[in-house]
């Protein structure tokens, strides 16, 4: 049973900074796509970033490119600095089994969800 568990939510101010993390476990890490995804409270969901299974190239939703990185290593991370009040979601980590960062973007084939961990930017 494949399992993506986030961690690292929590409230912050403007301008800080927080690290999301996801932990991998019942598939091979190496052979997926993955990424992030956000929803605001009563939005739609968004693309947030996506890493590649191969080389480590990235991918980055306009609103966040410059400011978050996405990276892995034994786990999927999310460092975002300069928070902004905009920033406000549930943040979700997603694996596809694709060589696309495009396709994972599209939220259409995600093989697995995390449950979500709370990120709010207070003003």
């Amino acid at each position: 049973q494949a399992q993506l568990v986030e961690s690292g939510g929590g409230l912050v101010q403007a301008g800080d900074s927080l690290r999301l993390s996801c932990a991998v476990s019942g598939l091979d890490f190496s052979r997926y796509t993955l990424g992030w995804f956000r929803q605001p409270p009563g939005k739609e969901r968004e693309f947030v970033a996506a890493i590649s299974r191969s080389d480590g190239s990235t991918y980055y939703a306009d609103a966040v490119k410059g400011r978050f990185t996405i990276s892995r290593d034994n786990a999927l991370h999310l460092q975002m600095d300069h928070l902004k009040p905009d920033d406000t979601a549930v943040y979700y980590c997603a694996a596809q089994n694709t060589y696309s960062m495009m396709a994972l973007a599209l939220a259409t084939g995600i093989n697995y969800w995390g449950q979500g961990t709370q990120v709010t930017v207070s003003s």
